[in-house]
């Protein structure tokens, strides 16, 4: 019987793994790869953290980490541990260039790109033929979502039949539905202890950089407060994850919105952990993304908390928001009256979001889910596949 199939699984080094500070490359990674473990011998190789140790097992996958601050050097100790490793597959995480780069040093193996946004394959972060390049040595490129294998399709024509879509997961334990009696009583609980219970809580999580698109939601705020006095925008988030710093964008935003008083709070960046009752607290989750959305972790995460979602029509977010289903979508042509005239119509039929809330929550354990997320990977990737005709059985662990 042959060995399982090896394969290493290259982050980028910007965040640890566990993600607790965020990083959702890292998240995804955390997710997925424990569950592919009895099936194939998996390996991730990310940046070191305080209290975590340089070699160890996690969630049954052994975790390799390394100084990251400089990440030439940190490509150098990754390419190092791999060559003891010997992989059958690497497969490298939204780095083009860093594929290039192990390519060269493993040829040996084959080699995956898993692209989780459009944003290093812009010409800011990769010339167009050090792209095509990555692309050719890639046997499959990976991406979240149909928009975003448009998007590397029309940079890289010749790499289209190599592409394969899975779209994510949230963690359906992490985030119970506020329709169950555990979220229910969260609910209750957390709307008490911030004096929201005569509140209608509409909630963005999430960075606060300009192509996130906040400042629509402050603009909006004046006229929504005439037809619902008691609306409330709560913004989770800072300008980049795990940092309480500011920005010149997120000073703008807090200026522009001291003048509503009370009926706008900034809340700064919360670790991962608290997130789920950030959501339980709201009433409707506000994704007002401008452009270049390829996923949204943050969409499943709400309608796995059953919160309804008003989004933005971009990106690949209308793969995930089934407008008039689980949520409503705004059109980004004109944004700020989109997202006002949707968040309205929400705020005014409460039997409405309690629907959209059950539907949301059973598309998440049915479809967004890890465990489903893991298996469109198993599956897409052909991995079942080869481990069956190989004489060993698929299995995913639950």
């Amino acid at each position: 019987m042959s060995r399982p199939l090896k394969i290493a699984y290259v982050t980028p080094g910007a965040y640890p793994l566990p993600s607790l500070k965020g990083g959702s490359v890292e998240r995804v990674i955390e997710h997925i790869v424990p569950m592919l473990t009895g099936s194939v011998e998996p390996r991730i190789y990310g940046r070191t953290a305080a209290g975590l140790p340089r070699k160890g097992v996690w969630n049954g996958v052994v975790c390799e980490r390394f100084a990251a601050a400089n990440k030439a050097r940190y490509a150098v100790a990754v390419s190092q541990a791999i060559t003891s490793f010997k992989p059958d597959i690497i497969e490298v995480e939204n780095r083009p260039h860093l594929l290039i780069k192990l390519s060269r040093q493993h040829p040996y193996a084959r080699m995956w790109l898993n692209l989780h946004s459009s944003t290093f394959i812009q010409r800011r972060h990769i010339s167009n033929f050090e792209l095509r390049r990555s692309c050719r040595l890639a046997e499959k490129i990976i991406v979240n979502s149909d928009y975003l294998r448009s998007i590397v399709a029309a940079q890289v024509p010749e790499a289209a039949s190599k592409i394969v879509v899975v779209h994510l997961g949230a963690d359906t334990h992490r985030f119970p539905s506020v329709q169950s009696a555990e979220g229910g009583l969260r609910r209750s609980r957390l709307r008490r202890a911030n004096d929201w219970t005569e509140r209608k809580v509409i909630l963005y999580l999430g960075r606060l950089i300009p192509l996130k698109g906040v400042h629509h939601l402050i603009e909006l705020m004046p006229r929504l407060l005439k037809r619902h006095p008691n609306a409330m925008l709560v913004i989770v988030g800072s300008p980049q994850y795990g940092s309480n710093t500011s920005s010149v964008y997120s000073r703008r935003l807090k200026r522009a919105a001291a003048k509503l008083g009370g009926s706008v709070r900034f809340v700064p960046y919360v670790p991962y952990n608290e997130v789920p009752d950030w959501l339980l607290g709201a009433d409707v989750l506000a994704v007002p993304s401008v452009r270049r959305e390829a996923f949204g972790l943050v969409n499943v995460e709400a309608m796995a908390a059953g919160i309804p979602v008003v989004a933005s029509r971009i990106g690949g977010i209308s793969e995930i928001v089934q407008d008039g289903v689980t949520g409503l979508l705004a059109e980004p042509t004109s944004l700020t009256a989109n997202m006002l005239a949707k968040l309205d119509y929400l705020l005014s039929n409460d039997q409405l979001r309690l629907e959209m809330g059950r539907r949301s929550r059973e598309k998440a354990e049915t479809y967004f889910s890890w465990q489903a997320a893991s298996e469109r990977y198993a599956m897409r990737t052909g991995i079942a596949k080869s481990l069956s005709s190989s004489g060993f059985g698929w299995k995913l662990q639950g």
